[in-house]
């Protein structure tokens, strides 16, 4: 058999500090035995190794109400690291491999990401991942609604009813009460949430939360293009406008501010109608620093930026130049992934008003 290489896994993550409660970006390694993550992709030695053996991990980790995308490795010493991707498939992709890596050294085995035994289909067993891959499908899922409520606009949202009867019809479930437990699952595990204010009540009910099988009760998907808006001015509702299109892609980049120009780690979603790109700190929930409209925008892979310092950046650079002259420099953290945000913003800024 091939050797599996030493290097898992590599990207950006948000971890939370040890001492202080402060996130922040930075760059992390799974190996073998160990995740390290470093303050910058750049840097030669690790701020710090998280060792695997003994260690368990928590997904999704209910520690921060607010933050929806945490998993926890609690080290054999008991000492708690906290990470947040940027989007739900991200989180599982590094989750499915951590937990992989724990498995592996335990039996005392070479890291693989096949296991050997065939999985028997049991519900514990359902891979909830995929399950929502198909779910977000644009053609065969769940379609997502602008529905209203108590003068309240919920924009990329359905129904819970819809889910159970998507779920029924997909034959993922037999009847109504398996498939509102393949549901609750989805919502627990931080991939369906609760929009409105009845689902809001179901999910926060007792001790265990509830996904509600009705009509009147809203969720969506954990990483959709979801707002909510009241009945107000028009100019809120241009304002909106730009969050409007479906997500084509999103993850972490690094970008050069324009005035300091200095680099950093910026969570990025693309979105296709009208055609947007926004991006934000990774560390912090909110609004975002800026959007770039990209319709008639022109992008290509770059060799160099010309007031970069060498040490701050190598390789994997592409530029963004706006239908209005604007230049915007960004880092991908590999050549196949600068290939894939290259395609993804070409076919957006042709295709989006």
């Amino acid at each position: 058999s091939v050797m599996e290489p030493q290097e898992i896994r590599e990207g950006y993550l948000v971890k939370k500090g040890t001492l202080l409660n402060s996130w922040s970006a930075v760059w992390v390694v799974l190996s073998e035995d160990g995740v390290d993550f470093y303050k910058k992709k750049t840097d030669r030695s690790p701020k710090g190794m998280i060792p695997l053996k003994g260690a368990t991990l928590s997904s999704p980790c209910q520690d921060f109400v607010k933050r929806t995308l945490v998993f926890k490795i609690t080290t054999e010493k008991k000492q708690d690291h906290f990470f947040q991707a940027s989007h739900v498939e991200e989180r599982e992709l590094w989750v499915k491999d951590i937990k992989r890596a724990i498995t592996c050294i335990q039996g005392g085995k070479k890291f693989a990401r096949k296991s050997t035994r065939r999985s028997i289909r049991l519900p514990e067993t359902v891979n909830l991942a995929a399950l929502y891959t198909e779910m977000k499908n644009q053609d065969e899922g769940v379609k997502e609604l602008k529905l209203e409520q108590e003068n309240r606009v919920f924009n990329h949202c359905f129904t819970g009813a819809t889910v159970i009867d998507w779920l029924i019809s997909k034959e993922k479930a037999r009847n109504r009460p398996e498939a509102l437990m393949l549901a609750t699952g989805l919502m627990n595990e931080g991939f369906l949430q609760p929009a409105g204010d009845l689902s809001k009540e179901g999910a926060e009910s007792g001790e265990q939360a509830a996904f509600l099988d009705d009509t009147k009760a809203l969720y969506y998907f954990a990483d959709s293009g979801f707002f909510c808006e009241g009945y107000s001015s028009d100019e809120d509702v241009l304002l909106k406008e730009e969050f409007r299109g479906n997500i084509i892609k999103q993850g972490c980049l690094v970008k050069q501010g324009h005035r300091r120009k200095n680099w950093k780690v910026r969570k990025f979603i693309l979105r296709d109608d009208p055609a947007y790109i926004h991006y934000y700190d990774p560390a912090k929930a909110d609004d975002p620093l800026g959007s770039i409209h990209l319709r008639g925008a022109v992008v290509t892979a770059v060799d160099y930026v010309p007031d970069a310092k060498k040490k701050d950046i190598d390789g994997n650079l592409f530029e963004i130049i706006t239908a209005d002259e604007t230049h915007y420099f960004l880092q991908a953290a590999t050549d196949q992934e600068r290939k894939e945000w290259i395609k993804a913003i070409q076919m957006v800024s042709k295709s989006g008003k």
